[in-house]
């Protein structure tokens, strides 16, 4: 074959070409896939350890934990990840991690504590301890004169309303006994014309007298609860101090009372020098118990007579003015001072509010059973209740 005539070597067809083109291309395709599928799988492996060591215990608690790991997986990788040995054992050890970690709350604080850190405790304590730093003044000073001018701003006001409502019921009384002679003649008579028994009787006049009552109450503004006003601030207010008084001197509520702790050691005076601790001789508490005894019995010296109820409850602050002696002997100094300066600035208040000059600027109408010389009268009669002569 001469060359001339040799035919040339064949080249691939055009489409062989284009075929092997795509395969080279879809080879390298799928490499890459792969290794950005090992990629992700790394991380997504290490996110999970991170994760599982991060979970929070509240979510451990509730039983979430074991769902939401898997649900997360499964989302991401596939079941497959979990098919290797390295992944389920760091997964458990990340679970028992989990697991491990304090998943039992702190027992809850008790009534007392939860009362002992709240907000108006927490405020009175702050302002106790502002008082204290503004003035420079001793402690047991200091709780003094806080004492004393929260009972002249706060409760001596409401002791002045008090009182006026108190005499402006009292001076309904007469007015109250007629009607319900009144009431008692009708309700008798219809009573005759219907045929009522004695109980239906009864019931129809107590309503009707209820009824009667309160229209007279709304026509003077004076209904008895408002008289009740000076417990609802006093009480909170007497119970607020004596909780701040009490962390204060013990540095129960938190680390920033531990100062004042420092200053109440040396901040009492004579027989009490130290005001976080009880008073070892007792005047405190025994001078407590005779200051509230005092005050009920001015109470029950009132010339108006005892209904059963009043009677009940002065037996019942009689018992609690005696009870309140060895508690006074078990809390620190500084709460049975406050405890006391308390009950002095009351019983001056009872006295000063028995003044008829007082009772004239303040307005408070007269009653039927004032005085022109009530501490005279009031002297009298606790001699004669208590020093009889033979």
């Amino acid at each position: 074959m001469r060359w001339g005539t040799s035919p040339l070597p064949l080249l691939p067809e055009v489409p062989s070409l284009s075929r092997f083109l795509k395969m080279m291309c879809c080879q390298a395709l799928k490499l890459k896939t792969l290794s950005r599928v090992g990629m992700l799988k790394r991380c997504l492996l290490e996110r999970t350890q991170r994760l599982s060591c991060s979970v929070a215990p509240g979510i451990i608690q509730q039983g979430r934990c074991n769902r939401l790991l898997p649900s997360l997986f499964a989302m991401t990788v596939g079941n497959e990840v979990f098919q290797s040995p390295t992944v389920c054992h760091r997964r458990t050890m990340s679970l028992a991690s989990c697991l491990s970690a304090p998943a039992v709350s702190t027992a809850h604080p008790g009534w007392y504590e939860s009362f002992a850190d709240s907000v108006p405790v927490h405020l009175t304590q702050d302002l106790l301890t502002s008082v204290q730093q503004a003035t420079g003044l001793p402690w047991w000073v200091s709780i003094t004169c806080t004492t004393m001018t929260l009972r002249a701003t706060v409760t001596l006001p409401l002791a002045i309303y008090q009182m006026y409502i108190i005499a402006k019921v009292e001076n309904l009384q007469p007015e109250i006994a007629e009607l319900a002679k009144r009431l008692r003649h009708e309700v008798s008579v219809c009573a005759k014309q219907v045929g009522w028994s004695e109980k239906v009787a009864r019931f129809h006049f107590r309503k009707n007298l209820k009824r009667i009552v309160s229209e007279l109450y709304v026509r003077d503004n004076c209904h008895p609860f408002k008289a009740s006003l000076l417990i609802w601030v006093q009480l909170p207010l007497w119970i607020f101090i004596s909780i701040a008084l009490r962390n204060l001197s013990l540095a129960a509520s938190d680390a920033a009372a531990a100062p004042a702790v420092q200053d109440l050691t040396m901040g009492g005076v004579l027989w009490f020098p130290d005001l976080t601790l009880p008073d070892s001789t007792w005047i405190l508490p025994i001078s407590l118990g005779l200051v509230n005894l005092l005050i009920v019995e001015i109470f029950a010296l009132r010339r108006v007579e005892l209904s059963k109820f009043q009677k009940y409850v002065t037996y019942v602050i009689r018992g609690i003015s005696v009870l309140m002696v060895p508690i006074a002997a078990t809390v620190p100094s500084s709460m049975a001072l406050y405890w006391l300066t308390s009950s002095c600035v009351g019983l001056g208040q009872n006295l000063l509010l028995r003044s008829p000059s007082l009772r004239t600027l303040c307005r408070i109408p007269k009653m039927k059973s004032d005085s022109e010389t009530p501490f005279r009268d009031l002297s009298v009669g606790l001699i004669a209740k208590y020093f009889p002569r033979k």
